[in-house]
């Protein structure tokens, strides 16, 4: 079973920065795509961020290009979300997901972490 682990979520104010963090178990992390999803409170979760599994294809949501950076590094078996310019609107739930091939963009994801909270001020 693939756990997945997240970390590097807290409260912050509006314009700031935030890393996160997300460590899987298993050891062909490389073959496999990576995603971001947020979810807030009272709203579906929604896809923020993928990476393939060596990090050549990348997504973003509308929402946060130009703010976000995904990013990762399969000897330490950990994929990253960079969020430069917080706003009080990407305060959610933040979980990162595998997938079952080396990439699936916004959907098909087998398997989630456990989710880390984001919290902007305004």
């Amino acid at each position: 079973q693939v756990q997945l682990v997240e970390s590097g979520g807290g409260l912050v104010q509006a314009g700031d920065s935030l890393r996160l963090s997300c460590t899987a178990s298993g050891r062909t992390f490389f073959s496999y795509g990576m995603g971001w999803f947020r979810q807030a409170p009272g709203k579906e979760r929604e896809f923020v961020a993928a990476i393939s599994g060596t990090g050549q294809t990348i997504d973003y949501t509308d929402s946060v290009k130009g703010r976000f950076t995904i990013s990762r590094d399969n000897a330490k078996s950990t994929v990253y979300l960079q969020m430069n310019s917080l706003k009080p609107e990407d305060t959610a739930v933040y979980y990162c997901a595998r997938t079952g091939s080396s990439y699936a963009g916004a959907s098909g994801y087998r398997y989630w972490g456990q989710g880390t909270q984001v919290t902007v001020s305004s």
